[in-house]
């Protein structure tokens, strides 16, 4: 201990600055090098390594050896990176002498020089061995795992396969593996030329699922699995789970389509038979599309989507049946879609106009209408009648705009015959999508002011199936077109299934037979005991006398002969419409029609 009075207090003031310096440096290191140690035990190490490197400064002569062993544990705690090494010179050349209270000393600064030079070669010595060590262990290590990784690598490999092309539902392959396998009968060298894929749809799955509940229609899954997994044929390569409740069935081998439809009878007649899940008895239908042919140069990839369209097919046709692909009815279905995509643009091109079929007074002869028909100017397949394309406007809610647009154009040109035959009327068919639109009459009121049409020379046309069950919304647009003034009549009467009370109370103007009464019925056997109209006429008599009961016109369509317009007109008929009094034509030829028939009027 030191003679000197302040000798104690320069002992605390050089503790405190080693203290100082070691907090220093343990935070430098712990940015260099992350050591998994807490900080409590990172300053234990640091202290220690600290006080043995003041002590190799303050001595005179320096311990030998000392730096390098310093360096070396440093390597050995953890510290083993060229930045921890970096760090720990900056900080003893910068921090050490300061925290220390040390005074500028040339012997002090060579021995610090020559301390941290030794403490670097230790340093570097210590971290090549370690790496050495490391290396060794590493390669030893990798020697002994190897034969185990392999095999945990097969294994691996063998569950991720199973899991990607298997569903964990069923066990069943999923669609990943029948599109593989699809297409490997697609390769050169396949023994078979020739597959079949059965597709099949549970019917009216989501209803299980909806009242039984999501588990019961998982049992359900898993029970329909088993059946069709159990169906045995020779040519069955795999049954797979497509998604939700679609199924699939490969058939290799099979040499016509009749071998295929054979698999999905049985398939269809096994899912028929009720299933008993979680105590209850849950009936069942299913539907199936089948296709077979060759599989070479990609025919079996067509296959699948082949199957896919004859499924859509089956659930169309009325469910729990199948249905095999057919090239015509297939290239069908694409003319109509691509008509059915193409109807929004040719709306807004202007390409949908109106052909007028004449309406004559079936007593004088005389032009007192006419009905315009919807035509479509397509440009690659020219004029088309309403046949080829109102069924897609109706489908996907087309018909309405489209409804407006061609009623305006009757209007405009019904308003322009007035002035060759004031009272001309023109007849417009409506769809039923149309008359569910609230805000119908308020529309046809617009185009009525902007055509100048009095409302009583638009008669608006309207199938039975609108009025066999009527809605609310219904009821008020037939309703306030009435008060509007607007004619009503039911066109194709006599086909359908109009209710006899819909006809007394709804705002009816006039009925429209349909072309089918026109012609001569073939004869019927009749039972003597029960009264029946004496002939053809005597029937329409009496439909055309219980529409003039209720106050209503009655226009025979589909007239071809002067025979029937003559049979016609005896039975009552008011009007009539028919390739015999004209064809659709453009309006320009009804103004022709009109111009000859007043020319042919005597003069007084």
């Amino acid at each position: 201990m030191s003679d000197r009075p302040d000798a104690d207090g320069a002992d605390d003031r050089c503790r405190q600055g080693v203290e100082e310096f070691a907090r220093v440096w343990a935070a430098a290191l712990h940015r260099a090098h992350y050591v998994p140690i807490s900080a409590e035990e990172r300053h234990r190490i640091v202290i220690g390594l600290a006080d043995r490197l003041v002590a190799g400064v303050l001595t005179e002569p320096a311990e030998p050896g000392g730096g390098r062993r310093i360096g070396a544990e440093l390597v050995a705690a953890g510290f083993g990176s060229p930045e921890a090494l970096g760090r720990t010179i900056a900080i003893v050349g910068s921090r050490l002498r300061a925290d220390l209270g040390l005074p500028a000393d040339p012997a002090l600064d060579a021995r610090l020089t020559g301390l941290l030079a030794d403490l670097a070669v230790g340093f570097a010595s210590a971290a090549h061995d370690r790496s050495l060590q490391a290396q060794d262990g590493v390669r030893l290590a990798a020697l002994a795992a190897h034969t185990r990784a392999e095999k945990a690598l097969r294994v691996s490999e063998a569950r991720f396969r199973h899991f990607a092309t298997h569903d964990q539902l069923t066990g069943l392959p999923n669609l990943t593996l029948f599109t593989e396998r699809l297409e490997r009968l697609s390769a050169a060298g396949t023994p078979a030329d020739r597959a079949g894929v059965c597709c099949f749809d549970i019917d009216d799955f989501a209803a299980v699922n909806d009242v039984l509940g999501h588990p019961v229609g998982d049992l359900l899954l898993q029970a329909v699995a088993d059946r069709l997994g159990a169906i045995t044929d020779r040519r069955i390569d795999l049954v797979a789970r497509l998604d939700s409740d679609r199924f699939a069935i490969l058939a290799v081998g099979t040499t016509c389509g009749e071998d295929t439809i054979k698999i999905a009878d049985r398939a269809l007649a096994a899912l028929a038979a009720p299933f008993h899940v979680a105590g209850a008895e849950v009936p069942l239908t299913a539907s199936a599309g089948v296709a077979e042919g060759a599989v070479r140069d990609g025919g079996a990839a067509q296959l699948m989507r082949a199957s896919e369209i004859a499924l859509h097919w089956a659930k169309a046709d009325g469910k729990a049946t199948w249905r095999q692909f057919d090239r015509a009815r297939s290239n069908a279905d694409a003319e109509r879609y691509r008509l059915s995509a193409a109807m929004p643009a040719a709306l807004r091109r202007g390409e949908f106009t109106l052909a007028y079929q004449p309406i004559v007074d079936l007593r004088s002869g005389r032009l007192t209408g006419v009905e315009a028909l919807a035509r479509w100017h397509h440009p690659q397949l020219g004029l088309l009648g309403a046949a080829r394309f109102i069924e897609f406007a109706e489908r996907t809610g087309l018909v309405v705009a489209l409804g407006n647009h061609l009623l305006e154009q009757a209007c405009r040109q019904a308003s322009r015959w007035q002035s060759l035959q004031p009272g001309l009327y023109v007849s417009v068919n409506v769809s039923v999508r149309q008359l569910h639109q609230s805000g119908m009459a308020g529309a046809v009121s617009q185009v009525l002011d902007r055509t100048g049409l009095p409302p009583s020379l638009l008669q608006l046309e309207v199938t039975e199936q609108a009025v066999i069950e009527l809605t609310g919304t219904v009821t008020d647009t037939l309703t306030a077109l009435m008060k509007l003034g607007v004619r009503l009549v039911i066109d194709d009467f006599g086909v359908g299934y109009a209710n006899l009370a819909n006809l007394r109370a709804l705002p009816l103007h006039g009925l429209k037979l349909d072309a089918s009464l026109t012609r001569p019925s073939t004869p019927t056997i009749r039972r003597a005991t029960i009264h029946h109209p004496a002939t053809d006429d005597d029937f329409l008599t009496t439909v055309v006398s219980l529409g003039h009961q209720l106050g209503l016109t009655v226009t025979a369509e589909g007239i071809e002969t002067s025979q029937q317009a003559d049979r016609m007109a005896a039975t009552g008929c008011d009007s009539g419409q028919g390739w015999y009094f004209g064809h659709p034509v453009p309006p320009s030829e009804i103004t022709d029609s009109i111009v000859a028939q007043h020319q042919q009027m005597p003069t007084t």
